[in-house]
This record gives C-alpha cells, sequence and structure tokens, in this order.
C-alpha cells in the first residue's frame, strides 16, 4: 500500500517553530546592542519560542494550509471539471478562455506579439481554467442588494453559516494518514462530518424565511423537507459501516479496508492476499455493502441539491428558489460552496466504501526513515475524489429534474428501508463471522 507524502501538523510546526526562532534571534541581538535591555528583551524572544506557542501557531498554519488547498485549488479544479465535463456530454464547446487571451501578455516587451491576436477571444491555448477566476472577480464587482422588508440580520447571516459549515467539514476529512488537521486517530470524525453536512439545511431555510419573498420561502421550505428526507438515509447507511468497523474514526475506517477479500472473509480465501500480490484486491465496503453505497451515493447526491434532486432551487420555475435575493458575491459565495460540498460529500463516500487513500504503491525512496512511495495517498485519494465527482456530473446531467412528491416518495419510503436493510445485512456478517 502506497504512504503519505505530506505530514501537514508536522510540517506546520517545523515552519512556525523556524519562524518564531527567527523572531527570538531578532530580540536577542536586540538585547546584545542594548545593555541595559538584555533580561527583557532575551525574556520576550524566549516567549515566542514556548512551546504551547509554537504548536497554536502550527495549528492556524495547518488550518490555513487546509482551507486554501480545499477553496482555491480544489473549488476551481472541480467547478472547470464540471463545466468542461457537462460541455462534452452535450456535444458542445466548454470554456476556453485561458492565460494566453490576458491582456497583460499582450503587454509584455519582444514575446507579446506572439499573444495579441489571442487577447479577449477563445484560445485553442487555453484550457478555460481562469475563466472561473473570472467569474469570481465579476460577481466581486457586483452590488450586493439587501431587499428592503428582509430580515437584515438573519438574511446576512444564513451565507456565512453555509460558508462556515461547509468549511468545518474540512478540518475533520483527512486528505492521507498525515495531511489531515484532526489527529490521527479521530475517534469521532465520522460524527463531526455529518453534524458539520446538517448545519447548512438550516441555514437554507433561514435564507429563504429572511429573503420575505414567496420564491425564496417556498424554495427554503422544500429543501428543509428533501434533505431531511435524505439525510435519515444517509446516516442508517453510516452506521451500517460503523458495525462493521466498530469504529468511528475515519482513519479506522480507511485501515480496515487495506487487507485484501481473502483476508477478510474466509469464504474468499483464495483471492491473493496484500504480501503476496502488489496489486491485491482490496476490502472495499462497497463490496460487501453494495446496497448501502447506491443508498448512500443517492443520498450525498441529494444533499449537494444537484440534479435530479435540485428543486430548492428549480430555476426553471422558482428562479433560483431560495438564492432569489441574494446578488453579488453573497451568491456567489453559497453557489461556489456547492461545489465544496459536492468535495466533501465526494470524499465522504470514498472514505467510507471506496477505501479511502488506499491504493498500490512503489518505494522510490526513503526520507528520515520513513518510506516514499509513488503515487501516494494523496494522489490515490484526489482520484477516486474526482471520479466520484465525475459521475455525479454525469448524473446530473443526463437526468431531468423530478416532483417534489417524487422526491419525498424516494427518501421515505424506498431509501429508508433499503438503508435499513443494509444495518440488517451488516449485523447478519458480523454475526455469523463472515465479515470479521
Amino acid at each position: 500500500m502506497s504512504g503519505h507524502l505530506l505530514d501537514l501538523f508536522g510540517l506546520a510546526h517545523a515552519i512556525s517553530a523556524f519562524l518564531l526562532g527567527v523572531v527570538k534571534a531578532i530580540f536577542y541581538g536586540l538585547g546584545g546592542l542594548i545593555p541595559p535591555a538584555v533580561g527583557p528583551l532575551q525574556g520576550v524572544g524566549d516567549f515566542f519560542v514556548s512551546e504551547w506557542l509554537v504548536t497554536l501557531v502550527a495549528w492556524l498554519l495547518a488550518i490555513t494550509v487546509m482551507l486554501l488547498w480545499a477553496t482555491m485549488i480544489n473549488l476551481l479544479t472541480m467547478m472547470w471539471i464540471e463545466r468542461k465535463f457537462y460541455a462534452r456530454l452535450q456535444d458542445r464547446v466548454g470554456i476556453k478562455i485561458g492565460l494566453p487571451s490576458m491582456d497583460f501578455l499582450a503587454r509584455i516587451p519582444l514575446i507579446g506579439g506572439l499573444f495579441r491576436r489571442f487577447v479577449r477571444r477563445p484560445s485553442h491555448l487555453g484550457v478555460g481554467y481562469l475563466q472561473n477566476v473570472a467569474d469570481g472577480v465579476k460577481l466581486l464587482q457586483k452590488e450586493n442588494l439587501t431587499p428592503a422588508k428582509a430580515d437584515r440580520f438573519t438574511f446576512h447571516a444564513a451565507p456565512v453559516i453555509i460558508a462556515s459549515s461547509t468549511l468545518l467539514i474540512f478540518a475533520a476529512i483527512p486528505f492521507s494518514e498525515g495531511f489531515t488537521i484532526m489527529p490521527n486517530p479521530n475517534p469521532f470524525g465520522i460524527l463531526f462530518i455529518l453534524a458539520a453536512f446538517g448545519i447548512a439545511p438550516l441555514a437554507i431555510l433561514i435564507a429563504g424565511w429572511s429573503s420575505n419573498n414567496k420564491y425564496t420561502l417556498i424554495g427554503g421550505m422544500r429543501s428543509a423537507a428533501m434533505l431531511m428526507s435524505y439525510e435519515i438515509p444517509m446516516l442508517l447507511c453510516v452506521i451500517a459501516v460503523v458495525v462493521l468497523t466498530g469504529s468511528l474514526d475515519p482513519f479506522e475506517i480507511v485501515r480496515q479496508q487495506t487487507v485484501s477479500l481473502g483476508e477478510a472473509i474466509p469464504l474468499l480465501s483464495f483471492l491473493p492476499s496484500t504480501s503476496a500480490a502488489p496489486f491485491y484486491i482490496p476490502n472495499w465496503f462497497f463490496i460487501p455493502q453494495v446496497l448501502g453505497f447506491v443508498v448512500f451515493s443517492v443520498a450525498i447526491l441529494a444533499e449537494q441539491e444537484r440534479l435530479p434532486f435540485d428543486l430548492p432551487e428549480a430555476e426553471a420555475e422558482l428562479v433560483e428558489g431560495w438564492l432569489t435575493e441574494y446578488s453579488g458575491m453573497r451568491f456567489g459565495l453559497v453557489f461556489g460552496f456547492k461545489w465544496l460540498r459536492a468535495l466533501a460529500g465526494s470524499a465522504l463516500l470514498v472514505i467510507l466504501y471506496l477505501g479511502g487513500w488506499t491504493g498500490p504503491g512503489i518505494q522510490v525512496a526513503s526520507f528520515n526513515g520513513l518510506p516514499i512511495f509513488l503515487p501516494f495517498q494523496e494522489l490515490w485519494f484526489l482520484l477516486k475524489i474526482y471520479l466520484v465527482f465525475l459521475v455525479f456530473v454525469w448524473v446530473s446531467w443526463s437526468f431531468p429534474r423530478i416532483r417534489i412528491d417524487q422526491i419525498l416518495n424516494i427518501g421515505w419510503k424506498q431509501l429508508i428501508p433499503l438503508s435499513l436493510l443494509t444495518i440488517l445485512l451488516a449485523v447478519a456478517m458480523k454475526g455469523l463471522g463472515v465479515y470479521v
């Protein structure tokens, strides 16, 4: 199995210790220049290298890196993937404006003439990645309007709650055994992720009510009804996985998916083991829990309010639903964080059912006694997340929207019984010793 490439907290601790050590050296140097102040300045320098302060700065730095990684890299990447992919599904040209289309390149001496004919027009040299940045800049320039009769406090608070609760999810989602904010092991990691997921529907209902608009109110009520009906089967499917693993720790859940099926299930002992074969058949939980995997996938798709479950917005009939009265960057913030929730939902699906960051790897070197593998865990995890997201996009742009009564019937009358069945299957497998 491959190893992780990055120890996020260890790296952040080393950087913070180095920077605060530089500050200490500065104070010690000043103390040497001003002899009467040697003692006080050295005391201040010693304060900056206190273990608790170094640890605090390391945690803040690690959190900042994780949030920038999620919002500035993966958010733009997932937006770009969806826009390019559904353009191909619909057999049309997707976004193509790229770096060669930017004005500043044409002004560079000597080489500016090479880019002049591409400025402000689609270019075959561009892949469209920067189009998302351009859309964000455009939304930043637009005016934020507040309805005259809206409840101003809750109207402004709803996007903040949605954004903050989404970012809170990434505090508990590990991208590998080392690239994580929460400690390893984390006995309540999955519970924390699901709790953070459950905050946004409340904020959506608040946004719909506070706008004082019948379309937003209907959209908010639809959202509350739909998300409630799909969160229940999603939680029940997680219970089935917890029954198999006996843990809510995402690291433990992934760890129990690293052995082959031949080692985990005695009836399949003829399959190759991890020690005997470098390319093993992993014990991913979608194999013994294929029904739970399907139910959870449908529920997490509904949690993202994507087609065919985008009825809370239903732009064809509700003019963007609960987002009707939001404009400017407030609209862009909520709309962009839908992709972040898609990233978090795909990551949770991969952790629970698709082996997380596990995958075959070859050790190519070692650093400080730690082996370095290619491909490494972070690469495997991102690859699985993007493949799951592509399936979500494929489904979203292939199926039409379904009615509100059909959505609720699917959630309450079909998914909940099936999710209860997944728990019974998990209990039976553990009780009969089929799954050790």
